[in-house]
């Protein structure tokens, strides 16, 4: 029996597998997974309905899995307002450094061989996609 609250079989796996620099990418629901994910990068598809799972949601879960040491957001074009998710990603994340991507950056870095995890999801919110890098577990081993 896990102690964590991530209990998806496939995400475990995936992050399990990960290590530090590693990312994970977690869309809404209008992202060109097929298309703009890395090319080893396991994809779990959490888009049952529209709005049914969202991004917030399974980033609290994560939030509590692994070690997050930067995130990136992908950003709408210049001039523009800052969407209402991606000020929700800055307060959940706290101290990560969060870098802004416009579109085509944001898809080319969600490319990099160094993605080990897609997570679709229903979110219906427009740029609703952040990309998490793994940071190193804290040592708690007793000296």
């Amino acid at each position: 029996m896990l102690l964590t609250d991530l209990l998806h079989p496939g995400m475990l796996e995936a992050l399990a597998g990960a290590g530090h620099g590693a990312s994970v990418l977690l869309t809404d629901g209008h992202y060109p997974a097929s298309t703009a994910v890395g090319p080893r990068a396991r994809v779990v598809h959490l888009n049952v309905a529209p709005g049914l799972l969202d991004v917030p949601s399974v980033l609290d879960v994560l939030l509590r899995a692994v070690p997050v040491e930067s995130a990136q957001v992908m950003v709408p074009p210049e001039g523009e307002p800052e969407p209402v998710a991606i000020a929700d990603y800055r307060a959940r994340l706290g101290t990560v450094p969060v870098e802004s991507l416009d579109r085509f950056a944001f898809y080319d870095a969600a490319r990099s061989p160094d993605l080990a995890l897609a997570i679709v999801t229903a979110d219906t919110r427009t740029y609703a996609n952040l990309l998490l890098t793994i940071g190193v577990r804290a040592d708690t081993a007793p000296h």
